[in-house]
């Protein structure tokens, strides 16, 4: 199916009466968030895109910059109107969705933003710490050393295997989509999006719910302040003995924060249309 002009191939779970749009993070697919959505299934109707070169989806072709594209996947898939639950990547294209079409968004759920430049604005130099801990990682994309770039982005980013113990196949899926990550730092590390410029992450007025894990990498705190901070209605949850796949080890904790989430923009609905009213028969 073309999705945003790509060709892409999506998953569907839940019967629920309320439409969703689920993001999975970069080197997984749809499928990593299928636990979340059992959890939700009897709320939402959930469309899970796979992002290029993941997953079944089309190879990535390099036709633009791949965050502007991913949004427009699930731009597509969100449609009139919705909830937008995102994970890592995922999440900041989540983001991107909500500042780009705040009345088509009824709640947003970022776990675990990569969103590395928001760190910049709460502790510069926790955000310069990180990056002198990811030099090594940095160095090996620029040389294109896809299988040390992606020894060093599991080690960080993954759900805790030793290099040593993933598949072999995983380690090739994971080698080869290495581009993909490098592609994502012009915005992730430099915001070319302008996701947070003055002004624009005040705009969000639906209910908004960060997740991070407790085990996870420090920088995720450090973002997570300042979205906290900039997002109107922004509330936080950390998942105790959770890392940064945390929807995916912990999805049951997690579905429920969003449930509760769900409900604060049933209210918030209800506040801003008041009661329904019936015609005199």
């Amino acid at each position: 199916m073309l999705r945003g002009g790509f060709p892409v191939f999506e998953r569907h779970f839940g019967h629920g009466d309320e439409r969703a749009v689920l993001l999975h993070c970069a080197l997984a697919q749809s499928k990593s968030l299928s636990r979340l959505a059992d959890g939700l299934s009897d709320r939402l109707t959930m469309i899970a895109p796979d992002m290029p070169g993941h997953g079944r989806s089309a190879a990535w072709d390099h036709r633009c910059n791949i965050h502007d594209q991913v949004t427009a996947i699930a731009r597509d898939c969100l449609g009139k109107s919705g909830h937008v639950v995102g994970h890592s990547f995922g999440a900041t294209v989540a983001l991107r969705v909500a500042l780009e079409n705040p009345r088509a968004v009824r709640s947003l759920t970022l776990i675990e933003p990569v969103l590395f430049a928001a760190a910049q604005e709460s502790d510069p130099a926790a955000l310069q710490s990180y990056r002198d801990d990811a030099a090594a990682f940095a160095e090996a994309l620029r040389q294109e050393d896809w299988e040390t770039a992606a020894q060093a982005f599991t080690a960080v980013w993954g759900d805790g295997r030793s290099w040593q113990g993933v598949r072999e196949a995983e380690r090739a899926r994971f080698t080869s989509q290495m581009h993909f990550i490098r592609e994502t730092e012009e915005v992730l590390l430099h915001d070319h999006a302008g996701l947070l410029s003055p002004g624009r992450p005040e705009q969000i007025t639906c209910p908004t719910l960060l997740v991070r894990g407790a085990d996870t990498h420090p920088i995720i705190a450090v973002i997570h302040q300042t979205l906290a901070r900039r997002i109107p209605n922004a509330s936080e949850v950390v998942i105790p003995g959770a890392g940064h796949m945390v929807p995916i080890t912990h999805p049951d904790p997690v579905a429920q924060h969003i449930k509760a989430i769900l409900n604060a923009a049933a209210r918030q609905t209800l506040a801003t249309s008041g009661p329904v009213r019936h015609l005199p028969q």
